[in-house]
This record gives C-alpha cells, structure tokens and sequence, in this order.
C-alpha cells in the first residue's frame, strides 16, 4: 500500500507520517514547513510575548503526547518546502507521489488548482482539528475552549474539497472523557483523529461510512488566523479551564451531536 500525505514538519505532523508509515510499504510526505519554536519567531504566527508564553503550553503539550521533532521512518520519501509554495509546484514535481492508494491532507496550506482537481478526484482525505460543521476554519480547538466548551474538542475526518474544510464528513474524532488540562486536551484530539484514521486505512474501511454534506445552520463559529490576537491569547491563558472542569464537560457530552465518533 502506498499513501500521500501532504501536512507540516510539527512533531504531530511527523507522528502522523510515521503512523501512516507503520501500515503503508511507502509513504511520501509533502511537507510545508513552519518554525517549531512559535511564538519565539515570527512566522505563521507573530513573534510577542504573549504569543511565546501561550506556545510555550502549547509545544509542551505537543512534546507529551508527540514526542520532538526527529527523522521519519526508512519507508518515507520526503519533500519540503516553505507554507504556501505547495501551489507553485509543477504537477510533473510531485508525480512519484501521484500514484499512491490513499491521499491524506493534515496542516497544509489552502490546496488549488490542478493538484486540487486531481486529489478531489482521488477522493482524498482531510483532517480538519475542530468538529465541523460546528467549529471551522482556524485554530478551532482553541475557540471551543476560549467559549467554554471543552465538549466541542475534537476533530474531523472528511473528504477534501476546493472549499476550505467543507467536504462532506466520514466521522468526528475525540478525546475520551478524562481529567485532562486544556492544552494536551487539543493534542489528545490530534492523537485521536491520527488513530481513527489510521485503524481505518489499515483495516481498508474508511470509506465504508456514508459521506455526510455538513449543514451550515450548526455552525457556532468561522474563525481565521487574523482573530488570534495578544489580547485574546492572553484572556485565555488567563481563564482556561481546569483539569476537572474540561473532565466534567467531557462526561457530559452528548455524542449524539457527533458523527461516528471515535474517542481516544
């Protein structure tokens, strides 16, 4: 079996690729890269104070469930590349990697064009960190638990389309309930999504779920990079909820409100 992954160089990026590596004869791993200091450089996001302290949570939590960065596995073909130039690449660059059995999309950038064209066709897979269609766009995890819904964490595993994080869904990952604190809680959904996902390529039923069109009507909220501001980064590092506020809630869920839900 052979799989495409097209994702980011962050120690949950790599662990998704060496999972995928631990099923699959190859993998080729298409890697947009950020820094892996956030908040220290300026890059996807600004440099600041504010901004260092919130990541540093944030790259702690990472390292707990994540492990550092280190080196894919012997059966992994890698290239990389800065966040946004996947778009300017040739077809005829990545068409090694154009012939897999599965297409997987987790932290790239907005994908168009040709090569959007041919992954749609593919029936490629996406997964979006946030529940759709209730949280979509950016940082999604975050704003759940900024609103106070710890509930609301988790992932989805969907069909990739031109639109962003719109295609129809498969099913929704989450983090079991637990008395966890707020930032490993977002890396436990990551851990989640990458476990479903990967039980499901291996045991060749993913697409045995009925992909379901998403109803706009439950979204709660669209966000965008741009809404992450100091201010709020720092109201939240002020009021995030405890360990056992964020297990009370997750006892709570209701799972109804999720599709096939997978927890971890």
């Amino acid at each position: 079996m052979k799989i495409t992954v097209f994702t980011s160089n962050q120690p949950r990026h790599l662990s998704l690729i060496a999972g995928l590596a631990s099923i699959a004869d190859e993998v080729f791993a298409i890697q947009e890269c950020n820094t892996i200091f956030p908040g220290q450089v300026a890059d996807f996001f600004r440099r600041s104070e504010v901004m260092q302290e919130y990541f540093s949570h944030v790259i702690a939590a990472e390292k707990q469930i994540f492990g550092v960065p280190r080196f894919s596995p012997a059966n992994v073909h890698s290239l990389s590349m800065k966040l946004g130039d996947l778009n300017r690449l040739e077809m005829s660059t990545l068409q090694p990697a154009l012939e897999s059995d599965y297409y997987v999309v987790f932290g790239s950038s907005f994908i168009k064009g040709e090569l959007i064209d041919f992954l749609v066709d593919q029936r490629a897979l996406n997964i979006h960190m946030g529940v759709s269609p209730y949280y979509r766009g950016s940082s999604c995890n975050f704003w759940a638990l900024q609103e106070g819904h710890p509930d609301y964490v988790g992932a989805t595993i969907h069909m990739l389309s031109k639109g962003l994080d719109s295609g129809p869904m498969l099913f929704h990952a989450l983090p079991a309930p637990q008395e966890i604190e707020a930032f490993p809680l977002g890396m436990q959904a990551v851990k989640a999504a990458h476990t479903g996902l990967i039980e499901h390529l291996k045991a060749g039923t993913i697409f045995d779920f009925e992909p379901v069109v998403q109803d706009k009507s439950l979204e709660l909220k669209y966000t965008r990079n741009s809404d992450f501001t100091d201010e709020v980064a720092a109201a939240y590092l002020q009021n995030a909820p405890s360990a056992a506020e964020v297990a009370q809630s997750l006892a709570a869920r209701d799972l109804d409100r999720f599709l096939h839900p997978y927890l971890v």
